[in-house]
């Protein structure tokens, strides 16, 4: 598994009192289902604060590169027990609810899903906002189904947040959250995908009665660093040849 830490791009101003939110970090790992080659990858907000809690993540939208032909919107794998998808590995059904995950070994492993730390299970507290409704254009527009989609509205706007803010879902160091990440997705793609680029901003707080404060930023699937390890897997395997 490859970890990588995405560099912040722009940060409210805080006082020495406040959370912060320092990134984005992605962690990629190879895996394979009923013979398809995947790449999961897992996408937290990281933080430096004790009691540091995410709120709300919002304005998630694709960044696109030119010279490229990947659908950024689309081409995500699910495994999930909704009845949009029922358990079978699918680009075309699916949900992005984490309370509809399935079994932790049979589907979760192998299934795209949002949430707002916590375990993506039927307890989960992670709501999808009305910006899963509306926008966005052809295949990838809104629908009256929300986040029970494979693909992403295109909208540039699409969120989810934790309807409970008191169970503390989204605090570092409460499990499975650790002590500096909380994961807000997992994205399943087919192995060897264009480069894609995303943006988000999360609302968060000191988690101890303190404002909320917004953070802006990309992350990259694969991450750049993930990138090069990958190329260096490439160049070894042809010099064993």
């Amino acid at each position: 598994m490859k970890s990588v830490m995405i560099a912040a791009a722009t940060l409210a101003a805080t006082s020495a009192a406040s959370a912060t939110l320092t990134g984005w970090s992605v962690t990629s790992t190879n895996v394979t289902s009923g013979g398809q080659n995947l790449v999961r990858y897992e996408v937290f907000a990281t933080f430096n604060g004790q009691t540091d809690t995410l709120l709300n993540v919002f304005n998630f939208g694709a960044v696109p590169a030119g010279g490229g032909t990947e659908d950024w919107y689309g081409g995500f794998w699910h495994k999930d027990n909704s009845d949009y998808n029922g358990g079978v590995l699918s680009q075309q059904y699916g949900t992005w609810a984490p309370q509809l995950t399935g079994s932790a070994t049979a589907n979760r492993p192998f299934d795209s899903f949002l949430l707002i730390g916590g375990n993506p299970s039927g307890t989960n507290t992670t709501n999808a906002d009305p910006s899963w409704n509306s926008g966005g254009t052809g295949s990838h527009a809104g629908s009256a189904n929300g986040w029970s989609r494979a693909d992403l509205v295109n909208n540039g706007q699409l969120g989810w947040f934790n309807s409970s803010p008191p169970n503390n879902q989204g605090r570092v160091n409460v499990a499975p959250n650790t002590a500096t990440t909380v994961k807000i997705g997992q994205f399943m793609l087919s192995a060897g995908h264009e480069v894609r680029t995303y943006t988000l901003t999360a609302g968060y707080n000191n988690g101890a009665g303190g404002s909320v404060q917004f953070f802006t930023g990309n992350f990259v699937l694969p991450a750049p660093g993930a990138i090069a390890l990958l190329g260096l897997a490439g160049l070894a395997g042809r010099r064993r040849r």
